[in-house]
C-alpha cells in the first residue's frame, strides 16, 4: 500500500484562547443617609439660636424651640405630634433647670421605638449642669444604641467658648448657631452604618489568540508503514 505524502511534515494549527481578568473599581464606604433625612427638633432658647441654621440644611420639618422652656414639657410635645414624627427626633433640654432621668426616659418614650432620639449635653454656667449632663449619659445607657444617641454640646462648645457663645456663656453667637446645627447633622449622619460595596467577581473576558500545536513528521510515519 502507497501513502501519499504531500508533504514530509505538517504543521497543524489549533486556536486558543487567553483570558483575561476585568475588576471594576471598588465604591468607598459612606454612611447611608438614606433613611435619615426626615428630622424634628425641639429644644429651648438655645435652639431656638441656630433654629434658621437647622431649618436651612438637610430636611429638619420641624424646629420647635422656645425661651424658658422647661425639661418637662419634652415628653408632652413629642405625644403631641404622634404618629408624625419622623424617624429623627433632636433635643436639647435642660437649660432652665432641673431635668430628672424619669423625664428623660418618659420623653424616648414618647418618641416610640421606631425613632432615633438624639440627646444634646448642655453648655450652661448653673449649678445644674454637670447634674443634668450626667443624667443625660444615664439615660442615654438605659437605652439600646441605636435608638438613644448622645450629642456632646457641652465638650465642644466649652472648646469654643469665645467665638461660639456670648458673653452669658449660653447663648450661641452666629458663629455658634451653625456650629451647633452643624454638630447636629453629622451625629445623625453617623448614628446610620456605612455602606460598602464589597470587591466585584473577576469577569473572564475571551480575546483571540494562537499557539502551534507539536509538528508531525509525515516522513516517519511513511518509512513506517
Amino acid at each position: 500500500m502507497r501513502l501519499h505524502v504531500f508533504g514530509s511534515r505538517a504543521l497543524v494549527a489549533m486556536g486558543a484562547t487567553i483570558l483575561a481578568l476585568a475588576v471594576l473599581p471598588v465604591v468607598q464606604a459612606k454612611p447611608d443617609t438614606s433613611g435619615a433625612g426626615a428630622r424634628v427638633a425641639i429644644g429651648d432658647s438655645v435652639m431656638l439660636g441656630a433654629k434658621w441654621n437647622l431649618l436651612n440644611r438637610q430636611d429638619f420639618t420641624l424646629v420647635d424651640a422656645v425661651v424658658s422652656r422647661q425639661a418637662a414639657t419634652g415628653p408632652g410635645l413629642l405625644r403631641q405630634l404622634g404618629g408624625a414624627l419622623p424617624t429623627n427626633v433632636i433635643v436639647h433640654l435642660g437649660t432652665n433647670g432641673s431635668y430628672p432621668l424619669r423625664t428623660c426616659k418618659k420623653l424616648v418614650k414618647a418618641a416610640g421605638p421606631t425613632r432615633k432620639v438624639f440627646l444634646l449635653t448642655l453648655k450652661v454656667p448653673r449649678l445644674w449642669e454637670p447634674v443634668n449632663n450626667e443624667m443625660l449619659r444615664e439615660c442615654d445607657a438605659a437605652f439600646q444604641a441605636e435608638r438613644v444617641h448622645l450629642v456632646d454640646w457641652n465638650w465642644a462648645a466649652s472648646r469654643h467658648e469665645e467665638k461660639w457663645l456670648y458673653g452669658d456663656g449660653v447663648h450661641l453667637r452666629p458663629a455658634g448657631a451653625r456650629a451647633f446645627a452643624r454638630i447636629i447633622n453629622a451625629a445623625i449622619a453617623k448614628a446610620y452604618p456605612p455602606v460598602t460595596t464589597s470587591p466585584p467577581t473577576p469577569v473572564q473576558l475571551v480575546t483571540s489568540a494562537s499557539f502551534a500545536a507539536p509538528m508531525v513528521n509525515m516522513g516517519a510515519i511513511q518509512a513506517s508503514l
